[in-house]
């Protein structure tokens, strides 16, 4: 449930193992795991992250969204039973499921402790920015099942980290502590366990101060040319800048540095 007084969009609401919070007055959404202790994610409830990060996408009183967990563990991966019970069908929908951060168009935050396997690393990666405390493991340990990855882990790790250390991750089931994780591009920022929080909340702050429309711009330009060559990049990357030169949040920007004053975006 949330924590407003809105009109409760269904899609937030009678969640398996998770729940979401609204706090309008500081634009943020918490999506949070709550099958503690291992936060384990179950079949259903991916279908249901898909849609509830679908539903705060649309949402006019959310900015930032933030993914954690209850405990001290992010989440120790799915839930194993499940795959053998679930359709073909289903499966094949595991990887759009997990990916509903990576479309979501506003920014999300991944904060990461403890055990983070499995699906709770793939939908990890599949957000903007991972603060993770030093206690964070990341891991995909599928091949002890005698399976791989399969809802983007092994091939977004690749994008970041290479084929080398992929293979020592996927092929080893290979443990990576958040230090590690942020040496090798992984994580956006490691702290002290007691300091998640406190980092988290001082990124959602942040990233609130700039304009929507030019972080929309921006995360959506971003994932649009991660595979594009150099010359469609640029090319792309000049329509976008183009089209921000119409927005009033632009023109606020510019008017708000040569007064001194900070910018007072409205996202149009």
């Amino acid at each position: 449930m949330t924590s407003d007084t809105h009109i409760i969009d269904p899609r937030l609401t009678n969640l398996d193992g998770f729940r979401v919070e609204i706090d309008s007055e500081r634009e943020r959404a918490d999506v949070i795991l709550a099958r503690p202790p291992m936060n384990v994610i179950a079949m259903p409830q991916r279908d249901e992250i898909r849609k509830v990060f679908e539903a705060l996408d649309e949402d006019p009183r959310v900015r930032v969204i933030v993914l954690r967990a209850e405990g001290e563990h992010f989440s120790s991966g799915g839930y194993i039973k499940g795959f053998l019970d679930a359709s073909p069908e289903h499966v094949s929908k595991l990887a759009w499921n997990i990916a509903a951060p990576a479309r979501c168009s506003k920014p999300v935050i991944a904060a990461n402790r403890g055990y983070t396997f499995g699906v709770g690393f793939e939908i990890s990666l599949a957000c903007d920015f991972r603060i993770v405390s030093e206690t964070c493991r990341y891991a995909l340990p599928e091949q002890k099942l005698g399976q791989i990855p399969g809802s983007g882990g092994s091939a977004r790790l690749q994008k970041i980290v290479g084929i080398t250390r992929t293979k020592d991750i996927v092929m080893r089931s290979k443990r990576i502590p958040g230090r590690q994780a942020l040496d090798w591009g992984i994580a956006t920022e490691c702290v002290p366990d007691a300091d998640l929080e406190k980092a988290t909340d001082a990124l959602v702050e942040e990233l609130r101060a700039f304009s929507p429309i030019a972080q929309r711009t921006a995360k959506k330009l971003l994932n649009d040319t991660e595979d594009a060559s150099l010359s469609i990049a640029i090319e792309l990357e000049g329509h976008c800048y183009s089209r921000l030169r119409q927005a009033d949040d632009f023109r606020e920007g510019v008017e708000a540095f040569h007064a001194k004053r900070a910018p007072r975006f409205t996202g149009s």
